[in-house]
This record gives structure tokens, sequence and C-alpha cells, in this order.
């Protein structure tokens, strides 16, 4: 009887331990986060009916006590969303003294339309050029060097709008850009032209047969699962004209390569399977630029900067700062 009561005295003594240490866990985040909203960093969010009445999430982070060195503006992957795992590189970034901006695309975490539809690629860059661009013209920014910052698709959306506006940026950080789709992620061409065709009839529809993205592109077991909480993330088959869009766009991008005339840092994991890192050299050695740089990351995947290890994910963070850091400062010598 005694060894029983000392067993649940030990047990019930576990299981307080594990509670107290879970609430400290929690009391530390919430302390963390008031600690940047006060001190370090002003988060601000808003929603805006753009000038084809859709209603666009966006948000920003800017350092709280001092003007920003630059603006960055983020472009987000296919099915993401500005916020969830962008939050903690925006507060680095915000941290490091830069005005962040970021937003959700049409049909896409909470921005107004059909999740996960793109029925124009142009349209979807013209919206971010809409947007960003009314960022831009507000006096407290106008001055600011600004830089593209696009993830995956979101290299594909920064690289449009740089063919669009040649000279309204004044650089461009990709990562994993979305300039060809893997092999491995494509269906079979006979099955893409029955969905190219199927596509004008049925464009809404979540037809096209595709590997896991979530698989593939988080290296990082524990990072995949939070994959699982990002609830306003698109996680379903990509819908027809979707992919349509997205097959056509890499396509019209890989003829362009030798258009890009920016500042460019790309960068690209060797293990990636959803995006080509083989097309992202191609970038490198074709691009107009006179200022370029490729940063490859050895047995990394897709999700460089959400779902590698901590200590891989601190390391491109530190190489994408010091690069802003550079190019930032260079800006604002030969401005003044």
């Amino acid at each position: 009887m005694n060894c029983r009561r000392n067993w649940m005295q030990k047990w019930m003594k576990f299981l307080l331990e594990d509670k107290l240490v879970r609430l400290l866990r929690i009391f530390s985040l919430v302390l963390t986060i008031y600690y940047l909203r006060l001190h370090v960093i002003e988060m601000k969010e808003s929603y805006e009916v753009n000038s084809k009445g859709i209603e666009i999430f966006w948000k920003s982070w800017l350092p709280k006590e001092s003007k920003p060195k630059a603006a960055v503006f983020f472009c987000h992957g296919y099915g993401d969303t500005c916020t969830f795992f962008f939050e903690g590189i925006a507060r680095k970034l915000a941290s490091c003294g830069y005005g962040v901006f970021a937003m959700d695309y049409p049909g896409f975490g909470l921005s107004e339309g059909l999740h996960g539809y793109i029925t124009s690629f142009d349209q979807l860059v013209d919206d971010v050029i809409e947007q960003y661009s009314k960022i831009k013209e507000n006096p407290e920014f106008k001055s600011l060097p600004c830089f593209l910052f696009g993830e995956s698709m979101g290299g594909a959306v920064a690289l449009k709008a740089h063919f669009k506006q040649p000279k309204a940026w004044n650089g461009a950080i990709l990562c994993a850009p979305m300039c060809k789709i893997s092999e491995k992620m494509v269906p079979p061409k006979l099955v893409v032209k029955m969905l190219i065709a199927m596509s004008n009839v049925l464009p809404k529809n979540k037809l096209v047969p595709t590997n896991d993205i979530g698989d593939a592109a988080f290296k990082d077991p524990k990072k995949r699962e939070q994959t699982h909480y990002n609830v306003i993330s698109y996680k379903d088959k990509p819908r027809l004209r979707t992919a349509v869009e997205l097959l056509k766009t890499t396509e019209e991008i890989e003829q362009k390569l030798e258009e890009v005339t920016l500042p460019l840092f790309i960068l690209h994991g060797e293990a990636d399977t959803v995006t080509d890192p083989s097309v992202s050299k191609a970038l490198y050695e074709k691009a107009s630029s006179s200022d370029k740089k490729l940063e490859l990351y050895k047995d990394a995947q897709h999700a460089l900067i959400e779902g590698e290890s901590d200590e891989t994910i601190t390391q491109i963070l530190g190489d994408i700062i010091s690069w802003l850091d550079e190019h930032s400062l260079k800006h604002n010598i030969e401005t003044s």
C-alpha cells in the first residue's frame, strides 16, 4: 500500500512539474512578444480594398526607436500566408533595423478570394505592385531603399514585378525561387496537356495530382508538423487554372532570365525537390545584373527559412541580413 502511495505521489509530482514547465515556457514566450512590441518593433496589420474591389490583408513590422535602414517587401510562396512562419523572420529583420511589409495575395491567407485560386498570375503580380506601391509612396518610407524578398512562388512574383517595373526596386532576395517547378512535382506531359484543356472548362476544380509539397519542402520533422497548425494556408490539390498559371509563369521566366538587371541574392537548397536548383544557377549565370550572388546550401530542402534546423535557418538569415546591410549602406552612401 505504501509503495502504491509513493508511486502515485511521484507520478503526481511529475505531472505537476511537467505542467509547470509548460506554463513557464508559455509565460516566457508571452513576455518575449510583449518586450518586442514594447521596446524593439512596432507591428501593424490592416485590410484594404484595392482598385479591383478585393479586400487585401497586409502587415508591417518596423523598428520602434529608429528610422528603418530600408524597406523589405515580402512575397510569400504558393499556399502560404504572410504570417505564421514569416512572423519570426519579419521580427528578426525589424529588430535588425529594417521595415518589413507583407501581404496575402487574393485567394490566399486572410485576403479575399476563392482559396488557392489564381485566375491570372499577371493580375496577381499587379495586385502586389499596387499594394506595395502605396506603401512606398508613404512619406515615411519614400526615401528608403526598397528590396523585394520572394520565397518559392513569391520569387516568381518578385521577378515578374521587376520585369514590370525595372527601375522601381533596389534589389531582390530570392529564396528557392519558382523559376522552374521540379520534374518530380509535375505530372507526366500527357496528363499536363489534358489538365490544360480541362482548365478552360473546370478552372476552379481541385484535380491536379501532385506529391505533398509540405513533406518535400520541410526537412525538420517538428517544423513539418507545425504546418498543420497554419489553418489559413492552402493545403488541398492545386486548382486547374492555378496549376496552369504556375506552369506558364515558370516557362515565361525561364525564357527571360537575361532581362533580370537588379542587384540579386539567390539562395537555394541543393536537395530541393519542389523548385529546381539548376534554374537558380541558370538565373545567376544569365541575369544581366552586375551585382549578383548565389548561395547554395548543402543538403537543405525547399523551405529554407522555415523548414530547416534552427542552426541552418540562423545561418541563412545571417546571410540575408549581411546582404541587406551591405546594399542598404551602399544606397545611402550613393544618395547622400
